[in-house]
């Protein structure tokens, strides 16, 4: 008998996780546009007006700002590919694992790396990275701005400064903090971003928005062989995005059109709003969370507001709490990661999902389910002081 292929049936959820974050309704009946051609003067507009908000996202004025073709971790590649070429120097940062991640992209394309490395939990000490630049004319400079397998949110002030004193690139990757954390490309001196829509952004995974600036674009047009990526090499894909319209490659329609509307949503808002939104739901969790008698893995002056790293207390199943979330309240929360794998839930209150409801609606439903796993707390006493946060 014929194996019967039903529609399509997907529970609703909370996505309190690293992400995705839960998609805005408008987002998602924008993708449900029709198609039209990537080469419709139609399409041709939406793709302008898409970097026009990107820029204004970024807080940036290059040109070369543009979604790429898949989620941030293609964002990520894209900027080591198109950077770097074999025995190029790198110096990275590394605390968790996407600054781990960074290492391994940029030796796969033949980069001599080194790296500044902290203790998961803790940021890069600016120190340790003016030493290093000091002992070797580096081409490239990374760091990841908010760590999302630990929840740090990296200062980059002096990192920037320190690679403009020496004329190297400041790439940084900001996946979890765009959108929701302080960010300014321009102002801060970044040379290279990149990003993801689905986190702070609250859009379905799919694009990885990347900026570059003239400095960067230079390095890229100045390299001595060509980008080892076909899909990913910016001196062809910039003449799609550009006035050119050279065809590269088929855009995903649909995403673009998702990203539009997302980042519309952003601008109706006002980045500052959405910004100050993610800090106070951020504190307001914090405190309840801290209530309930746990404890958080970063210092507070360090904590990024989309991502937070909660300690499970000895004696608790952490696998058994997710699952009790997930099956009984359909909240999803993630667990660790490399060093802090089975340590440490991560709580991710982004986007869509940065709202005083997610902070209830969650700590309720932890303290319930840590109480009745032989943890004593009192989530009542966790709503009262997250709504302090609120009153005040």
């Amino acid at each position: 008998m014929a194996k019967e292929y039903k529609e399509l049936q997907v529970s609703s959820r909370l996505l309190l996780g690293p992400g995705p974050s839960n998609v805005h309704p408008r987002v998602l009946k924008a993708m449900a546009t029709p198609v039209i051609g990537h080469l419709d003067p139609e399409f041709l507009h939406i793709m302008n007006e898409t970097m026009e908000l990107l820029r204004w996202l970024f807080r940036t004025k290059n040109q070369l700002t543009i979604p790429m073709s898949g989620t941030g971790s293609l964002g990520m590649e894209t900027c080591f590919v198109n950077t770097l070429e074999a025995g190029d120097a790198a110096l990275i940062c590394v605390n968790g694992v996407f600054g781990q991640r960074m290492v391994d992209n940029a030796q796969r394309c033949g980069a001599r790396v080194d790296t500044v490395s902290a203790p998961w939990g803790e940021p890069i000490d600016p120190g340790r990275v003016e030493k290093a630049l000091a002992q070797k004319d580096y081409k490239l400079l990374a760091v990841v701005h908010a760590e999302t397998s630990t929840g740090v949110l990296q200062p980059l002030e002096d990192l920037s400064r320190m690679a403009r004193e020496r004329g190297t690139l400041f790439l940084v990757d900001t996946v979890t903090s765009l959108g929701g954390c302080p960010l300014e490309v321009d102002g801060t001196g970044i040379d290279i971003c990149y990003s993801g829509t689905q986190k702070c952004l609250s859009i379905p995974p799919s694009l990885a928005p990347v900026t570059f600036n003239e400095k960067a674009a230079a390095a890229i047009g100045g390299r001595k062989a060509k980008v080892q990526s076909w899909y990913q090499d910016l001196s062809m894909i910039a003449s799609y995005w550009g006035k050119e319209r050279v065809y590269h490659h088929t855009a995903p329609i649909s995403s673009i059109y998702a990203l539009r509307e997302g980042l519309r949503i952003i601008h109706e808002e006002g980045l500052e709003a959405r910004i100050e939104r993610h800090r106070t739901n951020a504190a307001a969790f914090w405190a309840g969370v801290e209530a309930l008698g746990l404890k958080l893995q970063v210092r507070e002056e360090f904590r990024a507001p989309s991502l937070t790293t909660v300690r499970i207390p000895g004696g608790i199943d952490d696998a058994a709490v997710r699952k009790a979330l997930l099956m009984e309240h359909n909240i999803e929360v993630g667990g660790g990661l490399g060093d802090l794998k089975g340590k440490v839930w991560r709580v991710g209150l982004m986007g869509e999902n940065s709202h005083a409801n997610s902070v209830f609606l969650l700590l309720a439903a932890l303290g319930g389910i840590l109480n009745r796993m032989g943890f004593a707390c009192s989530p009542g006493e966790a709503l009262e002081e997250a709504g302090k946060v609120y009153q005040n």
